[in-house]
């Protein structure tokens, strides 16, 4: 038993002068290296996200060429008025029955059971 703390500390002790011998950079050593980065251009600003962060990239195309391609799409009907959602929202589709077979329908559900109750999940979904 004296023999395994003394080798724990013995190892914990190595490990602690193997810290020393690779000394970590100074302060001084790590302001500078920061400088130079910032200098660089190589950091982000505050709240760019992380190293992972793409870059922007430079458009190909002037703003009046953007421009002129917006109006043209506007004018060709091929972009959504303000508000809807873009070309992959589904246009409502009409009813084959008139507001009242509807009602008439849902009463008759309600009578035989069909429906469930308030507060309850339809039959088959779980909670």
């Amino acid at each position: 038993m004296k023999m395994k703390t003394t080798l724990s500390l013995v190892a914990a002790a190595v490990a602690l002068l193997s810290q020393s011998a690779f000394a970590q950079q100074t302060r001084e050593e790590r302001k500078a290296e920061t400088a130079g980065a910032v200098k660089s251009g190589e950091t982000m600003k505050a709240g760019e996200g992380g190293p992972a962060a793409a870059k922007p990239t430079q458009s190909t195309k002037s703003r009046s060429d953007r421009k002129a391609e917006t109006a043209a799409a506007v004018k060709a009907g091929e972009t959504p008025k303000a508000g809807e959602g873009g070309p992959a929202v589904a246009k409502p589709t009409e009813s084959s029955k008139t507001r009242a077979e509807r009602k008439a329908e849902t009463a008759a559900a309600v009578k035989a059971g069909e429906t469930p109750k308030a507060g309850e999940a339809p039959a088959g979904q779980k909670k």
